[in-house]
């Protein structure tokens, strides 16, 4: 019976980590479609994102029936409501590289504007988060679970003042609103995706300490 027990829990362990080495792909291939503006690159991160989709139900069904076959307790039980949060957060990064490859395909019918030079800069960072907290997630790391939220604020600092040079851009030539507008998205999709390893690293805490810290101040974090 303990065998099983394991057994369907580094299950259920796998299909997040297949799941979240496809994301990271898709991370990895959008950024390299922004550098180049190459849509057909940012065409397969789109056609990924079924199967991808395929995995965040697939995980709700294991955790879902572990729980009730097994009645699990403590750390395990933390694992499993930890697997069941973190299918919609790693769905949602591929949803928001799926928004990005979308942009990309439209502005790729134009020429570039100039603009916006810090968003691989941007898109890098929230990528490395995304690896770090699946990472920390790996190895129950709590410690760099912590110090990923806080590389939050630097992504957020960046889009602000993407947003800010973008809307500067409109004001001063109504043509290049359109194209400022999908630069002014991707930022936004890219602080999206900063946050959803955020809210990863967030459960990784909860998973190894049984301390939730979502809603909480960092001076109120038991270091």
């Amino acid at each position: 019976m303990q065998r099983q027990f394991e057994l369907e829990l580094d299950e259920i362990k796998r299909t997040i980590l297949t799941m979240a080495g496809m994301v990271e792909k898709g991370l990895v291939d959008i950024s390299k479609a922004l550098a180049m503006g190459d849509a057909e690159l940012a065409e397969g991160v789109i056609a990924m994102d079924d199967e991808i989709d395929q995995y965040e139900v697939e995980i709700d069904r294991l955790a879902t029936e572990f729980i009730a076959k097994h009645q699990p307790t403590a750390t395990d039980l933390r694992f499993v409501i930890v697997a069941i949060k973190l299918g919609p957060e790693i769905e949602r990064i591929a949803d928001n590289s799926v928004n990005i490859a979308g942009r990309i395909r439209h502005m790729s019918k134009y020429e570039p504007l100039g603009a916006a030079q810090d968003l691989p800069r941007m898109l890098g960072l929230a990528q490395a988060m995304v690896n770090d907290a699946i990472a920390a997630y790996v190895a129950r790391d709590a410690a760099s679970a912590r110090e990923i939220i806080r590389r939050d604020d630097e992504v957020d600092a960046l889009y602000w003042s993407i947003f800010k040079e973008l809307i500067r851009f409109m004001v001063e030539d109504s043509e290049r609103i359109s194209r400022a507008i999908d630069l002014i998205l991707i930022a936004r999709f890219i602080e999206r995706i900063a946050d959803q390893a955020t809210n990863i690293s967030e459960e990784v805490v909860y998973l190894v300490e049984a301390q939730p810290i979502r809603h909480v101040d960092e001076e109120e974090w038991d270091d």
